[in-house]
């Protein structure tokens, strides 16, 4: 009977671990829909931006000073790696981290490589190299344009004053629940947009700017800039509820598999019981007759 006991506990332990993993597959699913309506609305709109900034500076003369399209030797990266506060998620974080770790020891690996962790399972995992020079984690807690672009300036003003030579972002891009995709995308400097033999040459194309190219540009690059680091941390927040809720659905579906068996067990080893019972009477009673 002690076995039928342990197997009782083990039935009602595994229950309730199905009933959690429910539960928070649920909440995933309701936050997923509205991450996933902001960023599937602001993707082609940051997408136009960016390809409209590399048009534009494509065309600037060589006299004009764009500091931030300076093209510098690369001696100092600073690596943004965007991840969750908050596991359970399945290899959402740890795609990130091997991402990050293969730019470090194989990309830069001649190179100064820096950190700045949005995420605190980032900051936990990169905290241990020495290398991060800020945690913006807390940015999670209210997701919003103006707190992004705090970020995104202070990222301008370190390559501008030539702190770093080179910054890119690492980030899972959403495709839908169960697949995101990880993306390594150059911040600053500024990328040059190529340009192919079949293809119209920018420099040939005729642009009519009001009030002025460069002020145009002027403003036209930090706003960019801050819809690129914008749109991939909206980006990794769709990713990480959908990874969450696939994690938690596959967690769910183990559960019940693992408590059908475990009831199968019991009822086994409860039959075996009666029956070991059952014949226990059967001869103590045969040898009263005899």
């Amino acid at each position: 009977m002690a076995n039928l006991k342990e197997i009782r506990s083990r039935i009602s332990s595994v229950s309730s671990t199905m009933q959690i993993t429910s539960a928070m597959k649920m909440v995933s699913a309701a936050k997923l829909k509205k991450a996933q309506d902001a960023i599937t609305a602001m993707r082609p709109y940051a997408e136009k931006l960016t390809e409209l900034l590399e048009i534009i500076s494509a065309t600037l003369d060589a006299k004009t000073e764009n500091k931030f399209a300076a093209q510098r030797e690369v001696k100092n990266v600073l690596i943004v790696a965007i991840t969750s506060n908050r596991g359970l998620c399945g290899a959402f974080n740890s795609n990130i981290l091997k991402q990050v770790s293969k730019l470090t020891t194989e990309t830069y690996v001649d190179q100064e490589v820096s950190f700045l962790a949005i995420g605190k399972k980032a900051n936990d995992a990169l905290s241990k190299t020495g290398r991060v020079i800020a945690n913006k984690s807390g940015v999670f807690d209210d997701l919003t344009f103006e707190n992004v672009s705090e970020i995104a300036e202070m990222l301008m003003e370190k390559f501008v004053e030539g702190e770093f030579d080179k910054i890119e972002i690492v980030y899972n891009k959403f495709k839908n629940a169960a697949t995101q995709i990880v993306m390594t995308e150059q911040f600053l400097p500024l990328p040059v947009p190529e340009v192919k033999d079949d293809e119209i040459a920018i420099e040939e194309t005729e642009y009519i700017f009001e009030p002025s190219k460069n002020e145009i540009v002027e403003q036209l690059i930090p706003k960019s800039l801050k819809i690129l680091l914008y749109k991939g941390i909206r980006d990794s927040f769709a990713s990480e509820h959908g990874a969450r809720m696939t994690a938690m659905h596959k967690a769910t579906d183990n559960a019940t598999d693992l408590r059908d068996e475990l009831k199968l067990t019991y009822n086994k080893a409860r039959q075996a019981a009666i029956t070991n019972e059952i014949l226990e009477i059967v001869g103590g009673a045969e040898a009263l007759n005899n």
